[in-house]
């Protein structure tokens, strides 16, 4: 696979404006807007910008949280604000003096910052700028430790003993940026974008090794030691918008606290995992990014150096640019890829550069032919005209006649058999390399049909002159249920390798 291919499938993005409006809607991002605001006449903060008791107690009943027990903990939305610039912070003169305050005592003031103006004025793409700059933040809080485990590890003076709390910093991060992306890479694949992934499941991703048939009961407590934690996790990025979290059911975790067990279903006498069935799977957690989810962490993609594509980046592109990359697309996102090039270029112009870049004997061509035919099939009669003057090419006479067939065009040339076998053999080639396997039942089906439509189909196929011939004979060899011919498959395979290394 070349450097330039696409190392993860495309994404289909929501516009600026609809993904803005999903960020400024996120409870957290909601809440820090507010208090904000609210902070217009001063609010005395410590030296970190946290917010003090009394005015946080003002704060929870301004955002009508007073009664909520939970109320307080809401301060989370008033350090989000403090760390995007939603407010900002002058010193007192007491605090630039350097004295020593009391523990209740103001630093600062907070008020508003500039960037809450651009919540409301600002484009779309500023509303995300403080969004991602808030979502870090809150991922950073999703991978750091519990707070209750840090006040197991502090040591007789009030020092916290890292050594004790075994917690990695960089492994945490690492690890969800891990589980996010290959929630991410569920999501690019997945025909149904909102379909939610069991929790279980997506820990087990991270854990259970590829070529490893039956976990091992370690690994399964791993992995559902690796499930609570996401628990935890995703209950914090939740409400920042990135996900959206059903949690593990409370009374499982009460259960499994009190047995001691782990958090997987098991089975009578042992602690293997069963499947999860319908009735019990949202127990334990489901998980999806939500469209802004998506966009955050392609963003971060992104700026790590990973060529992570969204439907839509190649509308300017030209058309090899095109053909190279559709092949690897989605069959839908491939569509809608396809659909937004066309609508940026005249019909003839479209098809005058589609086929101009389906040309070609290197071992991607077949597919930039398959990838232009079907491109070609959403174009309008418009261009029949660039149809017509490749009719006597040889890589492009066969996909022409198609296209004005299927549009039942008159004035259609019989093609010869040299031209018939020859797009016979292109398309066969450009479909070797599928690795879905309904792509693998389809050509076996094709590969069948040809030899029943066509008596004596390998004594014409292996004098075809195309590069692939001999490639695609082998393979009609392997994929052809009848023993027979599949046989003289592949001694059509070996005729036609002898010709062409002659």
């Amino acid at each position: 696979m070349s450097a330039d291919r696409p190392t993860l499938p495309p994404v289909r993005l929501h516009s600026e404006a609809e993904l803005a409006r999903d960020a400024l809607s996120a409870p957290l991002m909601a809440r820090a807007a507010k208090l904000a605001r609210w902070a217009e006449r001063g609010v005395p903060v410590g030296v970190g910008g946290e917010i003090l008791a009394e005015p946080l107690a003002a704060a929870t009943e301004h955002l009508g949280l007073a009664g909520d027990e939970d109320g307080p903990a809401y301060a989370e939305a008033w350090q989000l604000a403090v760390d995007t610039g939603l407010v900002e912070i002058a010193e007192t003169e007491e605090s630039e003096d350097g004295a020593d305050l009391p523990d209740d005592a103001a630093a600062g003031i907070a008020t508003p910052g500039e960037e809450l103006g651009l919540l409301t004025s600002g484009s779309p793409q500023d509303v995300l700028d403080i969004w991602l700059g808030g979502m870090e933040t809150v991922l950073a809080d999703a991978a750091a430790p519990d707070l209750a485990d840090l006040a197991d590890q502090l040591t007789e003076g009030g020092e916290l003993d890292l050594d004790a709390l075994d917690w990695n910093p960089e492994e945490e991060a690492e690890l969800l940026d891990g589980i996010l992306g290959n929630l991410y890479l569920l999501t690019a694949l997945n025909e149904r974008p909102d379909q939610e992934v069991p929790l279980p499941a997506l820990a087990a991703s991270m854990i259970v090794p590829d070529d490893m048939d039956e976990p091992t009961d370690d690994v399964l407590e791993e992995v559902s030691e690796a499930m609570m934690r996401l628990d935890d996790q995703f209950r914090v990025l939740e409400p920042i918008g990135l996900v959206a979290y059903q949690p593990v059911d409370e009374a499982l975790i009460e259960e499994l606290d009190e047995d001691g067990e782990t958090a997987l279903p098991q089975k009578s006498g042992g602690t293997s995992a069963e499947p999860l069935t319908d009735e019990d799977v949202s127990r334990y957690g489901l998980v999806r990014l939500t469209p802004l989810g998506v966009y955050a962490v392609r963003a971060r993609m992104l700026d790590a150096g990973v060529h992570a594509p969204a439907v839509g980046d190649l509308t300017d592109a030209g058309a090899g640019v095109l053909l190279d990359a559709l092949p690897d697309y989605p069959e839908a996102l491939a569509q809608a890829e396809s659909e937004l090039w066309l609508a940026a270029r005249t019909p003839l112009d479209a098809a005058r550069d589609l086929l101009t870049a389906a040309r070609g004997d290197d071992e991607r061509a077949p597919r930039r032919r398959l990838a232009a035919q079907q491109t070609l099939s959403l174009v309008s009669p418009d261009a029949e005209a660039a149809l017509r003057e490749v009719l006597d090419d040889r890589q492009l006479g066969g996909l022409a006649r198609v296209w004005l067939a299927e549009r039942a065009l008159s004035g259609i040339p019989e093609p010869s058999q040299e031209m018939i076998f020859w797009l016979t053999v292109d398309t066969l080639a450009a479909q070797l390399d599928s690795a879905d396997e309904d792509a693998a039942t389809e050509l076996r089906d094709l590969v069948q049909g040809l030899t029943e439509q066509h008596s004596g189909f390998f004594d014409t196929a292996w004098r075809v002159d195309h590069p692939a011939t001999a490639d695609v004979l082998e393979a009609m060899g392997r994929l052809h249920p009848d023993k027979k011919a599949a046989k003289e498959a592949r001694k059509a395979a070996f005729k036609a390798r002898s010709r062409q290394s002659g």
